[in-house]
């Protein structure tokens, strides 16, 4: 088959899944004002992918059929081949300005991950391993959008999942049959699930005794009987047009709560059946984690990279561009960008070649997870510092320059030195897209549990450490000789 084009791609979002939003189902996200622009957004990467003129930089040769594919889902051997993911990851990070953080090359990272070591999958027996390897190569063939929902409801955390006031609270095994098994409950966050053709099921929390009917790890379609997608409030739909909402009203990838009513999943798609030891090991005893989240952080840079962009553009709007205090906050932004983006090219430099597989560096990695939480709401507020009262004057709405009696008055007042007043409002609403709308707002929250809570990143910092060559050289200088008289 040939590459998914982003018409093809819309047309298979008619399938019959259901998603409710403001308490009415969802009749065609690619029509509904909440997911219409959205899903063109994602259309527009499969476009991209496709273009003849970036056949070499966005796909590879398939093993199996011998067809380009997205390079997405390229098992790196070499470093050169590490890289390669990366460009590929930037082209798409690029066309949607690092705003959809969920985008079809995320959770087909961790599925390479998992076909790169099956024999992780194999502990259980070798059909989960042989399911897994399977499923990834029709995904990839096929040119699938998979998300995720691994997090269980944040019903009441002090309890684990068995001992929950239900027990399909959260989402796990209910029954199994010779066909497969029956899931119900609910998991969470499943960011970008409206567009996705399938979702994976599984759990990143800790789990304990008890709870392995929820130690699982399954695929399935969005479209499949007993899935219901309830999308948190969408910002689109209160973008009530792109000159005033020019981020909201076209990247809101929407994360959604994922119900499963008595859901079947047939074996073949299930890759880890009741077993809590596997469950936690498919992060960390294969590259899934780092490959997924090694695209998290091209797109994180390239996010980074278009905030420098608009933090330039509105000192350079007000005329404060040439003021030492300003290049000096402006010095400092690029200074945590640039670190961010030398990080991300010391994953594939310290990158370990493991049985022929690449593993990108996994310090490295954790290391700019743990920090993004923390240094991100940083930028926001010197950005905010630095444009002060701009995003806050500015006519109510795109119409005010429709109203011959203000008009005038607009142009005269609400102009730069440099912009007039349409170009000046312009470039200040999309800052305010960026950083203070609901839409703005959200990514704010979301960049700080991107990788999770940031002391379950610092542990894994700190489990991968390098603290034998640090304490060796502790050691080495207590065993230094004395020094003589």
């Amino acid at each position: 088959m040939g590459l998914r084009s982003g018409s093809d791609y819309l047309k298979s979002l008619n399938d019959g899944r259901q998603v409710f939003v403001d308490g009415e189902k969802v009749a065609d996200v690619t029509k509904h004002p909440a997911f219409r622009e959205a899903a063109r957004s994602v259309a527009r990467l499969y476009d991209v992918a496709a273009a003849p003129e970036n056949r070499e930089r966005m796909t590879f040769t398939s093993p199996t059929t011998g067809e380009p594919v997205l390079r997405a889902w390229q098992i790196p051997r070499t470093h050169a081949d590490l890289r390669a993911r990366r460009l590929f990851s930037e082209m798409w990070a690029e066309a949607t300005f690092g705003l959809m953080g969920r985008s079809p090359d995320h959770v087909a990272g961790f599925f390479t991950g998992y076909a790169a070591v099956p024999e992780v999958f194999a502990a259980a027996g070798q059909k989960f391993a042989d399911n897994v390897v399977s499923f990834y190569e029709s995904a990839r063939d096929q040119h699938l959008y998979l998300s995720y929902a691994i997090v269980p409801p944040q019903i009441d955390r002090s309890k684990p999942a068995h001992k929950q006031s239900d027990p399909t609270l959260h989402a796990g095994v209910v029954k199994e049959r010779d066909d497969g098994i029956v899931i119900s409950g609910a998991q969470q966050v499943a960011t970008g699930g409206v567009f996705s053709d399938y979702v994976q099921l599984s759990s990143i929390h800790p789990l304990v005794p008890g709870d392995e009917n929820y130690a699982n790890c399954v695929a399935i379609p969005i479209c499949a009987p007993g899935v219901k997608l309830f999308s948190r409030r969408p910002f689109a739909t209160r973008a009530d047009n792109s000159f005033d909402y020019p981020l909201s009203s076209r990247f809101d990838e929407s994360d959604s709560y994922v119900v499963f009513d008595n859901v079947l999943v047939p074996w073949e798609h299930v890759f880890i059946y009741r077993n809590i030891e596997l469950t936690r090991d498919q992060w960390f005893k294969t590259p899934s984690h780092i490959y997924g989240n090694h695209q998290a952080q091209v797109r994180y840079v390239t996010k980074l990279r278009f905030m420098m962009g608009l933090a330039q553009r509105m000192i350079e709007m007000i005329g404060t561009a040439a003021l030492p205090p300003t290049q000096i906050a402006m010095g400092e932004l690029a200074a945590l960008a640039s670190i961010y983006e030398g990080m991300l090219l010391a994953h594939e430099t310290n990158a370990p070649i493991i049985n022929g597989v690449l593993w990108p560096s996994r310090v490295t990695l954790y290391s700019a997870m743990a920090m993004q939480a923390e240094f991100n709401g940083r930028m926001l507020e010197m950005i905010r510092e630095l444009v002060s009262s701009s995003v806050i004057s500015l006519p109510s709405s795109v119409a005010d320059f429709d109203n011959p009696e203000i008009a005038p008055f607009i142009e005269r007042y609400m102009r730069s030195g440099s912009m007039d007043a349409r170009a000046r409002t312009a470039l200040v609403r999309l800052l305010w897209d960026f950083l203070g709308t609901e839409f703005g707002s959200r990514h704010q929250q979301y960049e700080k549990f991107y990788g999770g809570s940031s002391f379950v990143v610092k542990q894994n910092v700190y489990r991968n450490y390098d603290f034998k060559r640090a304490t060796a050289m502790v050691d080495r200088a207590l065993a230094l000789p004395p020094v003589a008289d």
